[in-house]
């Protein structure tokens, strides 16, 4: 038998399911594919920097399954429709008598994937998929009522029992094969509609064997002060992983494993660093789980229905100001710099960002949404939506709708000496104290000094807004 495997969100050959068993059941060798499909990329908003992540990601990727006598073919399928013919033209062309996926769980990609392999079984070709893209399938686990869990604290329950009883051990390097099929296509160095000469190399070198031993320091070294730091952005307190987890170049399983031998060989119960790490994992299956349950989350809708009914503000101007850094509050303006810089932003940042937007200003969370997966280079829908939603408090989140961030008072528990506002807005580089995270306690005269604005709104007048906006909804 010979196969093609199709990678799409898992760019590693290390612990690929899709990979490891058509490399087991080849006899004929193996075809890898992978399809650029510009127009639905942008059409998904995704990020410049997250496109030129990818392409240096599947060169290293075809080096290393040259090594396995794998090819690497490279397909351009403009949108999802034009997927299916597209690799059963592959597949007549090196003559493969079925196609290897690991399933993703996005509306579209889950169309597309149901159309291929409709188009393949109809020409007679076989067709096996795979979970891959978490530990645990996202239907795996239901409530007593068979209902798909909307709460984390019981997902997580229901999530650690599963492992117990199923593992979750990382499959091994796949099968080098005898001979290659073909010859692997040349990486592309440019996908139309995108500004590939945003990338951060730097920031984010690639390839697995990085992704490896990213996580292998982070755990040997960090892990286990990671609940005691990571809510600190001047500090080197994260993994800092999200970008190599959303292409697949890290599968959750290594994560998992790295972070229970650091923790005894345990999920839950043990050191806090790791128990608290993991906890984190589960929060990004917990939202794929949610994505597979209510489809509609794909599709621009609230989690909360009853929300449909906040009468968002539209203020343009206001919005530009936050994308841009020029909202007079301090931590805003930094986490927002650091986004357009990095292509990344540290997690209590995107909380404190997205609270802001939308309850200090009241503007749409799917403006927001749209503006971080436009920029983020670990743009994923599933962590996104979730997190933006839960912040607007139109999600899963348990917690009454008036949990309102105060920016400054979170500037001062996360930021206290003030080294990532100074980093990031140098306007301020002189302030300190109080004014570092407010500079609006500053005299009028020193605030003229300043070229930094006056804050978009006051803090507790919008916290009332917000508060009589989301009560009228009862």
């Amino acid at each position: 038998m010979r196969s093609i495997v199709w990678f799409r969100s898992d760019l590693r050959a290390d612990d690929n399911r899709a990979l490891y068993q058509a490399a087991r059941d080849a006899d004929r060798g193996v075809v890898a594919a992978f399809v650029i499909s510009a127009r639905q990329w942008q059409q998904h908003d995704w990020a410049d920097i997250k496109v030129e992540f990818l392409l240096r990601n599947l060169a290293c990727l075809s080096e290393r399954l040259k090594r396995l006598n794998i090819p690497l073919r490279i397909l351009r399928a403009h949108r999802f429709a034009e997927v299916p013919p597209a690799l059963l033209a592959l597949a007549r062309e090196t003559r493969c008598d079925a196609l290897y996926f690991n399933r993703e769980y996005e509306v579209n990609e889950a169309r597309r994937d149901a159309a291929v392999t409709q188009a393949f079984e109809q020409a007679g070709l076989g067709v096996r998929t795979f979970d891959d893209q978490t530990v645990v399938p996202p239907d795996a686990i239901r409530t007593k009522q068979g209902t798909f869990y909307t709460v984390f604290t019981p997902f997580a329950r229901a999530w650690g029992a599963w492992v117990g009883e199923h593992g979750a051990d990382p499959l091994p390097t796949p099968r080098r094969q005898p001979q290659m099929v073909c010859a692997a296509d040349p990486i592309p160095e440019t996908v139309p509609g995108f500004v590939l000469s945003r990338g951060r190399p730097d920031l984010w070198p690639a390839g697995e064997r990085v992704a490896q031993r990213r996580l292998g320091e982070f755990v040997d070294q960090q892990i286990a002060h990671y609940k005691k730091l990571r809510d600190f952005p001047a500090v080197d307190g994260t993994s800092r992983l999200s970008p190599y987890l959303t292409l697949g170049i890290l599968s959750p399983r290594q994560c998992l494993a790295e972070a229970r031998e650091a923790n005894g060989g345990r999920l839950t119960a043990g050191s806090a660093g790791p128990t608290t790490w993991i906890s984190e994992l589960v929060w990004r299956e917990f939202y794929r789980h949610v994505l597979v349950g209510f489809p509609r989350v794909s599709m621009n809708q609230p989690f909360k229905l009853v929300t449909q009914r906040v009468s968002w503000r539209t203020d343009e101007d206001d919005f530009r100001a936050w994308c841009e850094g020029r909202t007079g509050v301090p931590i805003v303006d930094a986490a927002m710099r650091q986004l357009a810089a990095t292509g990344w932003m540290h997690n209590r940042l995107r909380m404190i960002v997205a609270m802001f937007l939308t309850k200090d200003l009241l503007i749409d969370w799917r403006w927001g949404e749209r503006h971080f997966m436009r920029h983020l280079i670990d743009g994923d829908l599933a962590s996104n939506n979730g997190g933006w939603q839960w912040s607007a408090s139109t999600g899963t989140d348990a917690a009454p709708y008036f949990r309102i961030f105060n920016p400054h008072a979170q500037s001062r528990k996360f930021d206290p000496q003030g080294e990532f506002v100074r980093r990031w807005v140098p306007e301020l580089s002189e302030l300190d104290g109080r004014a570092i995270h407010d500079p609006s306690t500053l005299s009028a005269a020193d605030r003229r000094r300043l070229d930094y604005p006056a804050p978009l709104c006051d803090h507790a007048a919008a916290r009332r807004r917000a508060i009589a906006f989301f009560r009228a909804l009862r």
